[in-house]
């Protein structure tokens, strides 16, 4: 789902295989306090965020009423558990707790956090005795499950009337699965429970966590504490060896959401994972009982799933285009570790018969460079420009007429690496500008002269596409050395340095955790920055309708587009009429093309649940609308298979599984059309051509035959 603000309790975690299961101990009240490391670390922090920090904040009442904000929103995000008076007796802090933070006292945090377990003891308590309700599903009545731009709850009263409607929701939504009486109210007994039992697991240090939390991105989004638990759990995630399902999870109100799916891992390669997902339950082995883990912390799904190499894992998941009401579906898969050499540059061939054209394409999934083996001084070592270099070389054997460099999905990696692949495509220049937290710019340039591919290029992109991706794509534009296809891009423009606080507290060994704080912002060449716009494309696919809540843009407190004195470049004179041309030509096809429209349906289709905030509580309005779901999804997906020449099939577990495979192999409508856009530029429907060159041939040192006779072509 998409939101306007984030809960901080919501850090991504890769999960691995190294099982480290949680001892369930429910923490005394009288433990509930700040101990001593918190004091120094705060004090630390505070010390950091002021002096440091890219964007120059002061910890004054304006902060402190944001902090105030976001720290609520941290304990409740949907409002299920404080009402009005809560937050009423809470307010004699909102312009308080920067002193608080200033003179040490840390108690302010507590206080609220107690006051938030009591409340969660008493929600549980009244779920657990609502249980034994014998709910009628012949009322019309509805459930707002998506509270989270609504107001407190005015009384108790009012939130148990909520709270009555989620239960019933909950019982008709496995009653709709095939569950019985008993054994629907074991699984909402052991879930609620479970809620109770994960709160009364918080101890000082996650209160501590997500306390400071709400300072820092109060600030802006990409600054964090790690406690020491969360610090064990991102070095885990920064290490190479990777075993596990490879996904990258958060927690989202009460769910446990896919963020992103690893290239190379079990659950990118089963084909059934797909970001958005949500996990909602977790078995052991292949007989193992599925464990219902709504409302369980993160950190405890992490324990639940991790696990060793070889090892049989399922997973119920709510799937990215079904809404909250479900259907659910569940799969298996093997925890294997994650290969890496799958998330490494790959190539193929697109054949336009139409013109007998081939299109070149690179797939990068991310910046990747093996650092430990350059510092060895191998000679062989792994990097995104040295498999790219190989790549385009390869593809030049094969004559193809042009290039897409496919950036979806690629959240970024090594700067080093966008500049370095930047360098293939011009021949010299600056590729970033760097500004630092004291108003310092730096410029990066390509490292080395010459050009590797001088030929007609696109790059493909989506709202996905992050960082590094947007250097090279935001320098690709910039440059005009080639056309940005896609979706307007993620639009984080900062850097992040991660500060290890106990390098500053050597009195005591206790461990204080870590600091991720934001020190620069990248701009591109032409003065402008990456950061909250993105990388806006020459040609927006439609599949980017509403960009208004994606990426940096769905953070409150971004840092805003900014600009700096562009830097001397020296772009290509590719007329802009041909993109004109491009343009025309994308948008009269895709009209007519019946697997694009399908698509633009299979996404609305999604956004319809997504924007769903509230359900019927009607049974046979519930049955109505399941399979009404159902059979549009199975249409869509019918009709896109025989579009693909492919034969349709029944929305069946079996079938589901071994299609999945067939559907994976068919070439993705994205990239088609993107290699026809490339296309129209190369072999353009008017008498105009696209020169894509910054170059001339003679001007690249040590260039060989073939790409001479390249270039040749071009002339």
């Amino acid at each position: 789902m998409h939101i306007k603000r984030k809960s901080i309790f919501a850090f991504t975690l890769i999960f691995l295989c190294i099982t480290v299961y949680a001892e369930i101990r429910i923490v005394p009240v009288s433990e509930l306090g700040p101990e001593n490391k918190h004091l120094r670390a705060s004090e630390l922090i505070t010390h950091i965020l002021t002096t440091y920090h890219y964007k120059k904040t002061n910890l004054d009442d304006n902060l402190s009423d944001s902090i105030l904000t976001h720290y609520l929103e941290n304990l409740d995000q949907n409002k299920a558990y404080f009402i009005k008076a809560d937050i009423e007796d809470f307010e004699k802090y909102r312009y308080q707790i920067d002193d608080s933070i200033l003179d040490k006292n840390l108690d302010p945090a507590f206080e609220i956090f107690k006051r938030y377990r009591q409340r969660v003891d008493e929600r549980i308590n009244f779920a657990l005795k609502t249980l034994d309700t014998d709910f009628v599903f012949t009322k019309k009545e509805s459930y707002r499950f998506d509270r989270r731009e609504d107001d407190w709850s005015k009384n108790k009263t009012i939130l148990d009337e909520l709270w009555r409607k989620r239960i019933k929701n909950d019982v008709l939504n496995l009653k709709l699965t095939g569950k019985n009486q008993d054994e629907i109210k074991e699984t909402l007994a052991d879930r609620y429970k479970r809620i109770r039992t994960s709160t009364f697991q918080l101890n000082s240090n996650d209160i501590f966590q997500s306390f400071i939390n709400a300072y820092t991105t109060s600030i802006e989004p990409h600054t964090a504490y790690f406690s020491p638990r969360t610090s064990e759990n991102f070095d885990i995630s920064m290490r190479l060896s990777l075993e596990g399902i490879g996904a990258v999870l958060r927690g989202e109100s009460d769910y446990t959401q896919v963020v992103k799916v690893i290239t190379g891992g079990p659950a990118d390669l089963s084909g059934q994972v797909n970001v958005d997902d949500r996990i909602i339950g977790v078995g052991q082995g292949k007989e193992g009982r599925i464990v219902d883990v709504i409302g369980w912390r993160l950190d405890d799904v992490v324990d639940l799933i991790r696990g060793p190499k070889g090892t049989i894992i399922k997973l119920e998941i709510l799937p990215e285009d079904i809404g909250v009401e479900g259907p659910s579906k569940i799969i298996t898969l093997t925890r294997d570790k994650i290969k890496l050499e799958e998330q490494d540059a790959s190539s193929s061939i697109i054949d336009i018969p139409e013109t007998k054209t081939k299109i070149g394409v690179i797939n990068l999934p991310t910046f990747y460079i093996d650092f430990a083996a350059q510092a060895e001084g191998k000679d062989n070592y792994k990097s995104t420009s040295r498999d790219v270099r190989k790549l385009i070389k390869s593809m030049l054997k094969e004559n193809v007429d042009g290039l897409i460099i496919d950036l979806r999905g690629n959240g970024g990696g090594s700067l080093s690496e966008a500049l370095e692949l930047t360098g293939l495509f011009i021949d010299r220049g600056p590729v970033v500008q760097t500004k630092d937290a004291s108003g310092r710019v730096d410029i990066n340039y390509d490292p080395e002269p010459g050009v590797v591919y001088p030929g007609p290029l696109a790059v493909l992109v989506d709202r996905n596409s992050a960082s590094a991706s947007e250097i090279f794509a935001g320098a690709i534009q910039d440059y005009h050395r080639g056309i940005i296809i896609g979706e307007p891009t993620f639009g984080k423009g900062t850097v992040q340095n991660v500060i290890d606080l106990n390098r500053f507290i050597k009195e005591t060994s206790e461990d204080h955790g870590r600091l991720k704080t934001t020190i620069a912002q990248f701009f591109r060449v032409s003065g402008g920055s990456n950061q909250h716009k993105g990388v806006v494309p020459d040609i927006i696919f439609p599949t980017a309708e509403d960009a208004s809540d994606q990426g940096e843009r769905a953070y409150e407190n971004a840092l805003p587009w900014d600009k700096v004195k562009p830097a001397r470049y020296y772009p290509a004179s590719a007329p802009v009429d041909n993109f004109l041309i491009a343009k025309k030509e994308h948008e009269k096809r895709i009209k007519e093309n019946k697997l694009f429209q399908l698509l633009l349906n299979e996404i609305e289709l999604k956004r319809e649940a997504e924007n769903k905030k509230e359900i019927s509580l009607l049974e046979s309005k519930r049955k109505e609308e399941r399979e009404k779901l159902l059979e549009s999804r199975k249409t869509i997906k019918n009709a896109m298979r025989v579009a693909k020449g492919l034969p349709p099939v029944e929305d069946t577990e079996e079938e589901t599984e071994k299609t999945n495979e067939e559907d994976e192999e068919t070439i993705d409508i994205l990239l088609n059309e993107s290699a026809k856009i490339l296309n129209d530029l190369i072999v353009p429907p008017v008498d105009n051509r696209i020169d894509t060159r910054t170059v001339n041939a003679e001007e690249i040192p040590g260039i060989d035959s073939n790409l001479q006779s390249y270039f040749n072509k071009y002339q």
